[in-house]
């Protein structure tokens, strides 16, 4: 019996992943001759420990385990993250690559710019035309097609503060409300 379809391994994981607190981003169902290959791609709010997909790859392969779908063909389970170069199609990876670089399509133009909050179906894109910074709306429908952009220098503070500001030196991910501001001891003071 060959490896189940893609509709059905997302089927028996959909519940799985959700409960460990991860969202399934894709599955890629590979039949290979007699071996063949099951790819889980998860990814959740706060990112990913590494060290916690070998226990995730546990319970996944346990689930196989106990339906007969997989027959004895033998088959490679690999689970991973999202790549730096998956494109961006629903809000929540928006939400989560706030303050990167993004190489953003529209239906009649095509630009870079750095991803800024979220507001409900809409992103704000800091741009820089002729050296200058500004924001623009963009409707999430709209997007053909979004990718991350792989930076070799850090940002300017006004490009990220017009991205929304950082949290401990990173983009902020999604909830403002969490960014705690710490005021400098006073001068003179031992705290």
């Amino acid at each position: 019996m060959p490896v189940p379809s893609k509709e059905r391994v997302v089927e028996l994981l959909v519940d799985l992943v959700r409960d460990r607190g991860y969202d399934l981003e894709d599955v890629n169902v590979v039949a290979a001759g007699k071996h063949s290959a099951v790819r889980i791609m998860v990814d959740r709010e706060e990112g990913i420990d590494l060290d916690a997909l070998p226990e995730l790859s546990r319970e996944i392969s346990d689930a196989f385990d106990a339906v007969s779908d997989f027959g004895e063909a033998p088959y490679t389970l690999e689970v991973t993250t999202p790549g730096i170069d998956r494109p961006l199609t629903e809000a929540r990876h928006w939400r989560r690559s706030r303050g990167r670089k993004v190489r953003i399509e529209l239906a009649d133009a095509k630009f870079e710019g750095r991803i800024g909050e979220l507001d409900g179906n809409s992103v704000t894109v800091v741009i820089k035309e002729k050296g200058v910074l500004s924001t623009r709306s963009i409707a999430l429908a709209e997007v053909v097609k979004a990718v991350v952009q792989v930076e070799f220098s850090r940002p300017t503070a006004e490009e990220m503060d017009l991205a929304g500001g950082v949290v401990g030196s990173r983009p902020s991910p999604a909830n403002t409300d969490e960014i705690v501001d710490v005021e400098a001891p006073e001068e003179g003071s031992n705290k």
